[in-house]
């Protein structure tokens, strides 16, 4: 059995199925989604699809919360809130405002986690806020928060490492982030799927009983 975490797929369907087909997920393994599954990629209804259907066939898959998943709720609550961003969700669901999208979607939003500890791993999206009376104590910045390495509680911390995304990293040095563990017991496993920039465009598979990496380069279309 292995266990995986994959983060930020952001509407990738294509490269998702193509990035488990590559890892060769089985019945036997364990998947970890760290959640934003919406927005900038051109399906996201069909990655969600595609978790329901692992689930569906027996396939052991958990997903947390992401920032993305935050202000999509907040949109259909507050049209306010809504920004053009959100016109290809919209196109991709074959709707014609976000509060139209199926409340099968919206609920399942409801019952993504926060964050999980699997083994010797905290998985959360963005990662937690040290400065907090506890980590576990700021539910906001748990898919939200960006530049907290510096703070990490190493005692609190314990032999316990972190995997989060949300922050686009290149993939060379998201490999390289397993030779400063003992300085930073953290892992960022965005590989920038949707975006363009050298070393970007890939979704990352971390396997952690062996801490090993797999990536795929992103084989959707983006908008231009």
């Amino acid at each position: 059995m292995k266990k995986y975490a994959i983060s930020d797929i952001h509407g990738c369907a294509k490269t998702f199925k193509a990035l488990l087909e590559k890892i060769n997920f089985s019945k036997e393994d364990e998947l970890y989604i760290l959640g934003d599954y919406f927005d900038r990629g051109p399906d996201a209804k069909g990655v969600i699809d595609h978790i329901w259907k692992l689930q569906e066939e027996g396939h052991r898959v958990k997903c947390l919360l992401g920032n993305h998943e935050v202000m999509l709720v907040s949109a259909i609550r507050d049209e306010s809130l809504y920004t053009v961003e959100y016109d290809d969700v919209c196109k991709n669901f074959g709707i014609n405002q976000i509060s139209e999208m199926p409340k099968k979607y919206q609920e399942w939003i409801k019952t993504l986690h926060l964050y999980m500890e699997v083994d010797e791993y905290l998985l959360v999206h963005a990662g937690f806020n040290f400065k907090a009376k506890t980590p576990f104590s700021d539910l906001e910045a748990m898919p939200w928060i960006r530049h907290w390495y510096g703070n990490i509680d190493k005692e609190w911390l314990g032999d316990r490492l972190i995997i989060h995304g949300h922050t686009p990293t290149r993939y060379l040095e998201i490999k390289n982030s397993l030779r400063t563990l003992d300085d930073i017991p953290a892992i960022d496993i965005d590989a920038g799927c949707v975006y363009q920039a050298f070393g970007l465009g890939h979704l990352c598979a971390f396997e952690m009983t062996e801490r090993a990496f797999t990536f795929m380069a992103r084989v959707d279309e983006l908008k231009k």
